[in-house]
């Protein structure tokens, strides 16, 4: 079973197309929607999906507390599950649901869909966000030493023993950081990583949780991280 991890916060509208899309994908997909107590009804409109589709489950989080606290918790709960991989993917269609089998079929222990390898793109992107977003990449690899070209990038595949042997009870960056340290630990690992092309789109309904402060985020961590080895 392949269980596709969605964290939701205020995506009233996109809960249900997006099921719809992943579900279409194969018979082998099911979604784990990570809810933190979105104040528009998110949580409601999963629950009445759930009842409707035995493929699709639910963990309810009392509050907002971090993408990466969120995908803890959805990873710790599709292991429980049984699942043998599980891909993590943004519900605003950012991330488009039909790449999913090529990130599934791939050999790599990490499969990431990367914006920039060759055949990947960022549609719609302003000059001054793609040149930002490239910097980061370029410091971040310089920094941490990881040959990854997309290390911000947040639609993966994980083999199930890639995040068994992580300890991701102790995983520290609450935020979007957290892409940067768990490709971090899957390297040092001496997992196999692999990048896929992907266009990357702006969402469509609903608003972005993006902040300036995460850039600053992902220069702390980043040097922490080499810190840390």
């Amino acid at each position: 079973m392949v269980l596709v991890v969605i964290p939701t916060y205020d995506e009233r509208d996109n809960v249900t197309p997006m099921s719809e899309a992943v579900l279409q994908q194969g018979e082998d997909f099911e979604i784990l929607f990570v809810d933190d107590g979105s104040p528009d009804g998110t949580g409601d409109v999963i629950d009445s999906l759930v009842k409707k589709n035995p493929r699709i489950h639910v963990l309810h989080r009392q509050k907002k507390e971090g993408l990466g606290r969120a995908y803890v918790a959805g990873f710790l709960h599709a292991l429980e599950l049984g699942a043998q991989k599980i891909v993590q993917m943004d519900c605003d269609f950012s991330h488009n649901p039909k790449d999913l089998p090529r990130l599934v079929e791939s050999d790599g222990d990490l499969v990431i869909g990367s914006r920039y390898v060759k055949g990947g793109s960022t549609p719609g992107w302003p000059f001054k966000r793609r040149l930002i977003s490239r910097a980061g990449g370029i410091f971040i690899r310089t920094v941490t030493g990881m040959p990854i070209k997309d290390p911000t990038g947040g639609f993966k595949c994980w083999k199930r023993e890639v995040l068994e042997s992580l300890d991701l009870n102790s995983v520290q960056s609450a935020g979007y950081s957290f892409q940067l340290e768990m490709n971090h630990r899957t390297w040092k690992k001496g997992f196999t990583i692999k990048e896929l092309p992907i266009s990357f789109t702006d969402r469509v309904q609903g608003y972005s949780k993006i902040t300036p402060g995460i850039a600053v985020e992902s220069v702390k961590i980043a040097f922490k991280l080499r810190q840390n080895g």
